[in-house]
C-alpha cells in the first residue's frame, strides 16, 4: 500500500500552487486578472519594504517614493511578466524596484552633467559678452574725453560720421559745408584724435 504524498509535493508541480505557497506571488497572480483588492493588499503588505530598497539606491526619499509609484504602476499594467514558476513574488518586485532605481539614478545624474555642461557653456558665452561691454563703455569714455578737446568742427564731424552713421556726402549736405572741407576735418581731426588717445594712453 503506498504511501499519501505530502501536501507540499502534491502542490509543487503546478506553477499555480507555487504562488499559493508565495504569499505575494499569489497576490500578483490574482492583480493578473485585475483585482483591486489584491493590488491594494500588496501595496500595503510589500511597499515599505520596496520603499527602503529603493532608498538605499537613490539615497532620495521623494524620489524613492516617486519610483515606487511607477513601480505600483508597472505591476498593475504588466503584472502578466510575473511568472510564479520562475520565481518568488517578492524577487520579482525587488528586481523590478533595483531596475527602476538604477535607471532613475542614472537620469538624474545625466541630467546633471547636461545642466553642468550648459551651465558652463553659458558662462563662456556670457563671460566675453560682459568683457566686450565693459571695455567698449571704457573706450566710449575715452573716445568721447578725446573729443572734447578737438576743435568743435572737427570733432562735429567726427561724430557724425561714427556715431551716427553718416556718409560725408550726408555730413556735407546737413552742415551745408563743401565735401572737401567736411573730408578735411575729419582726416585732422582723426589725427589729433588719434595722438590724444596715444597721450593718454602713456599716462
Amino acid at each position: 500500500m503506498s504511501r499519501p504524498k505530502p501536501a507540499e509535493e502534491r502542490l509543487g508541480d503546478s506553477p499555480q500552487s507555487g504562488a499559493a505557497m508565495d504569499a505575494c506571488g499569489a497576490l500578483l497572480v490574482r492583480i493578473q486578472h485585475h483585482d483591486e483588492q489584491a493590488f491594494e493588499a500588496l501595496y500595503r503588505q510589500h511597499g515599505s519594504i520596496l520603499l527602503a530598497t529603493i532608498l538605499r539606491l537613490v539615497r532620495n526619499r521623494s524620489l524613492a517614493e516617486e519610483v515606487l509609484q511607477e513601480v505600483f504602476f508597472e505591476v498593475w499594467t504588466r503584472a502578466d511578466s510575473f511568472r510564479p514558476d520562475a520565481g518568488s513574488g517578492r524577487a520579482w518586485l525587488t528586481t523590478m524596484c533595483r531596475r527602476r532605481a538604477i535607471d532613475r539614478v542614472r537620469s538624474v545624474q545625466a541630467q546633471q552633467d547636461r545642466d553642468f555642461t550648459e551651465g558652463v557653456k553659458q558662462v563662456h558665452e556670457v563671460e566675453p559678452d560682459i568683457q566686450t561691454e565693459a571695455l567698449n563703455h571704457v573706450e566710449s569714455i575715452r573716445l568721447n574725453t578725446a573729443l572734447r578737446q578737438l576743435p568743435a568742427e572737427q570733432a562735429t564731424a567726427i561724430a557724425m560720421a561714427y556715431y551716427q552713421d553718416l556718409s560725408h556726402s550726408q555730413i556735407a549736405t546737413a552742415l551745408d559745408i563743401p565735401l572737401g572741407t567736411i573730408k578735411s576735418r575729419i582726416r585732422d581731426g582723426m589725427k589729433r584724435l588719434r595722438a590724444q588717445l596715444e597721450v593718454n594712453d602713456a599716462r
